[in-house]
């Protein structure tokens, strides 16, 4: 098959996942950047930039995308056994619960920063790294929604 032809009445539902989806990587990748340039010498100020993009962007970005996803789903009919619809839910579930794990740790860093702490410490270290596997996790499914292996 060259192309398949989508209904119309999935396009709303399809954008609100898409965009949902695109505020969440864009504010995790945010996220990672001010965690990682957190070390300099405005450690304290970047931090919170990074707290609060994971905690106002990043989760409301999560709840916009997953309802948009179910809204698709249930307007597509798709096959529940499909392998690009598991990649989808495997990482939006993993993703959340590390999203979630992720901006905690932020916070304890911006706390620790606020204090006159030397740089992110391993909160930060930690946060950042836990961001740096939820982006590669979403181009994952990000390559998954496109190309629907299998």
């Amino acid at each position: 098959m060259l192309a398949a032809i989508r209904a119309d009445s999935v396009n709303i539902a399809l954008l609100v996942h898409v965009l949902g989806a695109m505020l969440l990587v864009g504010t995790v990748a945010a996220g990672v950047g001010a965690v990682i340039l957190s070390r300099s010498e405005r450690g304290a100020a970047l931090q919170r930039v990074a707290f609060r993009v994971l905690a106002a962007g990043a989760l409301p970005g999560y709840i916009v995308m997953r309802v948009g996803a179910e809204w698709v789903k249930s307007k597509e009919h798709a096959p529940d056994d499909a392998s690009w619809i598991g990649i989808g839910y495997g990482v939006a579930d993993l993703g959340l619960l590390l999203l979630i794990v992720a901006t905690i740790l932020a916070g304890l860093a911006l706390r620790r920063a606020k204090r006159g702490g030397e740089g992110p410490g391993g909160t930060g270290v930690a946060a950042g790294t836990i961001l740096s596997i939820l982006l590669i996790g979403y181009g994952i499914a990000i390559w998954a929604m496109t190309t629907k292996p299998g």
